[in-house]
C-alpha cells in the first residue's frame, strides 16, 4: 500500500519525506529539484507493540510499514503536459491515496512557485490538474461505450450514461470523491476502479507550518484554518505539522524526542499523527503477536476474518485454520498486562473462521499442517 505525497513546488514535501523516512531525498529551494519519486518505508508508531516488545523483553520487534512516494511538484498546466505533468500524474496514478502537503508558513526566504502563499489557490490548483486528467480519461472511455452501445449494445450504452454524469460532474469542478453512485453495482464500482481516477483517491491534508506557528498556537495561523476548513468540508483529515522541525528531530533518540514533545507541550509528533493517519486513510489495522522471539505488528484490511489475517503471516495457517486465541490490547491493559488475570476473568476468546480481527487484537493461531 502506498501513498503518494504531492503538492506545488517548494511547499515541503521532500523535507517531509526526509523526515517519513530519514533518507536524505534532496531537498533545494528551486522548482522540480525531485524529478524521478523517492520512495521511503516508514514504521507505524504503535505504543501498544512498544509495550508488548517491553513486557516479553523481546529478541525482536516489527512494526507496521507504510510506503510513501515524493513526487514532483506540479505547476498550473500539468494536465496538458506542462512541467513534469505527465511523470507527476503517473506517479500518483500508481498511489492508493494521496498526502497533499499545503504551505502554510509565510516568509520570503523560500520562494513560493505562485508568488505567495495562499492554500485554498494551492489546494485548487492540484485539484483543477487532477479533474482535467480524470475529465480527459472519462470522456474518451464514454466516446467508446457510446459508440458501442449505437451498435447494439445496451450494457454499454447505459454504461455510456453514467459515465456521461460522471463526466458533467467533473466538469463543475467538482473530484471523483465526491460523485455518488451504486457501489454495490458491481459494474460500476469495476468501472470506476479500472479507470483509476487520481481524484478518486482518498486524502490527507498536511498543512505544513513554522516552527514559530507550532509555538505560538496552531490557532492563530489563519492559513492553517483556512486548510482546515476545507478538509472538513471534504470530509478529509487535516494534518498540521512543521516538516523542517520534524526532519531536524528525526535523528533523535526516543528519549531526546519525549524530552522535545514535552518542551513544546505536545504529546506526539505531526509526524506519527500523520503516519498513523494514512494508516487509517488506507483502511488498515494492525493485529499483534507476542513472545520472546518475536513481537509483531501485522497489517490487514478492516473487516479482514481470522482464517485471512492468518495467511498474512503464513499461507498454511490460513489453509489450516482451526481457530484463533484472542485477547483485546485493552483488555489485556485493564488486567494490568497479566495474561493470568485475563484468562481467569474469561477475556481470552476463542474464535472461528467467521471472526472479524478488530485493531490491537493479540491472537495465536491454532491450524493443522
Amino acid at each position: 500500500m502506498k501513498l503518494g505525497i504531492v503538492g506545488l513546488p517548494n511547499v515541503g514535501k521532500s523535507t517531509l519525506f526526509n523526515a517519513i523516512t530519514n533518507a536524505g531525498a534532496q531537498s533545494a529551494n528551486y522548482p522540480f529539484c525531485t524529478i524521478e519519486p523517492n520512495v521511503g518505508v516508514v514504521a507505524v508508531p504503535d505504543p501498544r507493540l512498544d509495550k508488548l516488545a517491553e513486557i516479553w523483553d523481546t529478541n525482536k520487534k516489527t512494526p507496521a510499514v507504510v510506503e510513501f512516494v515524493d513526487i514532483a511538484g506540479l505547476v498550473k498546466g500539468a494536465s496538458r503536459g506542462e512541467g513534469l505533468g505527465n511523470k507527476f500524474l503517473g506517479n500518483i496514478r500508481e498511489c492508493d491515496a494521496i498526502v497533499h502537503v499545503v504551505r502554510c508558513f509565510d516568509g520570503t526566504d523560500i520562494v513560493h512557485v505562485e508568488g505567495g502563499v495562499d492554500p485554498i489557490r494551492d489546494i485548487e490548483t492540484i485539484d483543477t490538474e487532477l479533474i482535467l486528467s480524470d475529465l480527459e480519461i472519462v470522456s474518451n472511455r464514454a466516446a467508446r461505450l457510446a459508440k458501442a452501445g449505437k451498435t447494439g449494445d445496451k450494457k454499454a450504452g447505459a454504461m455510456a450514461a453514467w459515465l456521461g454524469e460522471l463526466e458533467a460532474h467533473l466538469g463543475e469542478g467538482k473530484n471523483a470523491r465526491s460523485f455518488a453512485f451504486d457501489e454495490e453495482d458491481e459494474e460500476q464500482a469495476a468501472l470506476m476502479k479500472e479507470l483509476g481516477l487520481l481524484t478518486a483517491k482518498p486524502v490527507i491534508y498536511a498543512a505544513n507550518m513554522s516552527e514559530d506557528d507550532l509555538m505560538d498556537g496552531m490557532e492563530n495561523n489563519p492559513h492553517y484554518q483556512a486548510v482546515r476548513a476545507r478538509a472538513a468540508e471534504e470530509g478529509a483529515e487535516c494534518i498540521p505539522i512543521c516538516a523542517k522541525t520534524e526532519e531536524d528531530i528525526a535523528d533523535y533518540t526516543p528519549e531526546e524526542k519525549k524530552a522535545f514533545l514535552a518542551e513544546m507541550g505536545i504529546e506526539a509528533t505531526g509526524l506519527d499523527n500523520l503516519i498513523r493517519a494514512s494508516y487509517r486513510l488506507l483502511g488498515l489495522i494492525s493485529f499483534l503477536t507476542d513472545g520472546k522471539k518475536e513481537c509483531r505488528a501485522w497489517t490487514i484490511r478492516r473487516g479482514t476474518k481470522a482464517p485471512q489475517a492468518a495467511g498474512k503471516i503464513h499461507s498454511d495457517f490460513e489453509r489450516g485454520f482451526i481457530r484463533a486465541s484472542v485477547v483485546s490490547y485493552a483488555d489485556f491493559a485493564a488486567c494490568d498486562y497479566n495474561m493470568a488475570t485475563v484468562k481467569a476473568k474469561g477475556q481470552q476468546r476463542t474464535e472461528g473462521k467467521e471472526y472479524v480481527v478488530q485493531d490491537g487484537d493479540i491472537i495465536e493461531f491454532l491450524f493443522n499442517v
